[in-house]
C-alpha cells in the first residue's frame, strides 16, 4: 500500500504525479488523493486552508484522472495502406493509364 509520505517525498524530489504513479504503480490520479488528500477530478469544493496542503498543484488536477484523448491526424501505416488499396482497385493495367 502506498503512503501519503512516499508520495510527498517524491514530489519533494521534483517529480510529477503521472511520472510517481508509475514508480508507485498506481494511477496519477490517485497519488495526488493519497497525497493531499483532495480527489483529482475537480469534484470536491477545495478551501484556502486545503489549498496550503503539501503536495497541492495550483490548477488543473483533473487532467491527471482524466488525461487528455490522443486523435492523431497522420498515420504513415494508414496512408501506405490506401495508397496499396487504390492501386489494387484499379486493377493490373493501371500503371499503364
Amino acid at each position: 500500500m502506498v503512503s501519503k509520505q512516499q508520495v510527498l517525498r517524491l514530489v519533494d524530489l521534483g517529480h510529477g504525479y503521472s511520472e510517481i504513479g508509475r514508480l508507485l504503480g498506481i494511477p496519477a490520479g490517485q497519488a495526488y488523493l493519497v497525497a493531499t488528500g483532495i480527489p483529482a477530478d475537480g469534484g470536491d469544493t477545495v478551501t484556502g486552508r486545503q489549498r496550503q496542503r503539501p503536495g497541492m498543484l495550483p490548477s488543473h488536477s483533473q487532467r491527471l484522472v482524466n488525461p487528455r484523448e490522443m486523435n492523431p491526424t497522420h498515420s504513415d501505416r494508414v496512408h501506405e495502406w490506401v495508397r496499396t488499396r487504390a492501386m489494387r482497385d484499379r486493377g493490373p493495367d493501371a500503371s499503364s493509364r
